[in-house]
């Protein structure tokens, strides 16, 4: 029998009354996952899930908005250091980007040393960061709401921490 800290009638312990029972919860009870990186993920998809519902108004993808916004901030840079900036492995920046240059929206070519490549945000790229940007602001609002700004600041410079300890001294 799971322990839940509460009493929970036997009938919605059964599997076929559980999604019934958790669809009339205002909160759900998440147990603690002892793996810090599965907590993260968990953490990290439903985040996603929450601002890509927003952005799905705007036709952009979370990975993509923040590529877009990330490339706002900086304007022209190599794709390596794009991908520090993100801490996203190659593989799965190069995926992201290869949309976002056949949308239209990024530039890539290559840099003075022949094997880098330079990113930058087109105006097509930059117009379409600035119409999603409103429904990405909402979320973001909505999100700090919900967490209370007290948790709203924990949450930045932990994430910014735990970031910087597991890559490279932070070094990006």
């Amino acid at each position: 029998m799971p322990e839940f800290g509460f009493h929970i009638p036997s009938i919605f312990l059964d599997p076929s009354y559980m999604y019934i029972h958790l669809s009339c919860m205002r909160t759900t009870v998440l147990p603690v996952l002892p793996c810090a990186c599965a907590s993260l993920r968990r953490a990290a998809r439903a985040t996603s899930h929450f601002y890509e519902e927003a952005l799905r108004q705007a036709g952009l993808r979370i990975s993509q908005f923040t590529v877009m916004q990330v490339l706002s901030l900086v304007g022209d840079i190599n794709q390596g250091r794009l991908g520090k900036i993100l801490a996203m492995d190659s593989t799965s920046l190069t995926r992201t980007l290869a949309i976002l240059v056949r949308e239209g929206w990024v530039t890539k070519r290559r840099g003075e040393d022949r094997r880098e490549w330079r990113i930058r945000l087109t105006k097509s790229g930059a117009a379409r960061f600035q119409m999603a940007r409103p429904y990405w602001e909402d979320a973001q609002m909505r999100m700090r709401q919900r967490l209370g700004e007290h948790r709203w600041g924990e949450l930045t410079e932990l994430t910014n921490y735990v970031t910087g300890v597991v890559t490279e001294d932070g070094d990006v």
